[in-house]
């Protein structure tokens, strides 16, 4: 495992190095604007199983995904509903998960049985930098074994995960607090499925 601190070296470093692994087929540890998450290119499907084995999550539980900007998330789904325009316009980038349907190309193993797919432009965060500078979406499950607390320090990761990840990105201890709001435009009205960081409160 690689470990990269953010305080050590320059960011642009950090990205270069972490797509790189990415596109090998990686898996990378990042923080964003709330806890530690973990990344792979979500068109390698030994990747993501990998990433599934790695957290002991289950196969039908579908993985979130980080996007640098509006035409990585026109890549992975049928339309974009007008509600869902209000929220990105109200609250990207920023910790708000929105579920839309998936195109047929994005892998089962990140839609579940659903077809939908959680996308979000993260926070000012490394998440976002990476993100941003990456020409595909990003997975952005958090750094726990599944059902266990999300991690806020690279220790934690490691404690977790050990050598099961390429590359740890070291950016000191996370923010922290509540996860991402997750709202699904797939049904009208839009459903609150996870009160998180960004209150709502109809605004939608």
């Amino acid at each position: 495992m690689l470990r990269l601190s953010l305080h050590e070296n320059p960011v642009d470093k950090v990205i270069t190095r972490a797509l790189q692994i990415l596109k090998k087929g990686g898996i990378v540890a990042y923080p964003t604007e709330s806890f530690y998450a973990l990344g792979v290119m979500i068109n390698d499907e030994t990747a993501l199983k990998r990433l599934y084995t790695l957290k002991k999550r289950p196969l039908e539980k579908a993985m979130p995904l980080i996007i640098g900007n509006k035409d990585a998330l026109v890549s992975i789904v049928k339309s974009i509903p007008l509600q869902a325009e209000k929220l990105i316009k109200n609250f990207w980038p920023g910790p708000l998960t929105i579920i839309f349907e998936a195109k047929d190309s994005v892998p089962q193993l990140l839609t579940g049985k659903k077809k939908t797919v959680a996308a979000r432009i993260p926070g000012d965060s490394f998440a976002l930098y990476l993100a941003k500078a990456a020409d595909f979406p990003i997975t952005a499950t958090s750094a726990n074994l599944s059902g266990k607390a999300p991690a806020q320090k690279p220790q934690e990761v490691i404690d977790y995960f050990g050598e099961g990840i390429d590359l740890i990105i070291a950016g000191g201890k996370t923010p922290g607090g509540k996860p991402s709001t997750i709202i699904d435009v797939t049904v009208t009205p839009p459903k609150i499925l996870r009160e998180g960081a960004i209150l709502l409160d109809g605004k939608y």
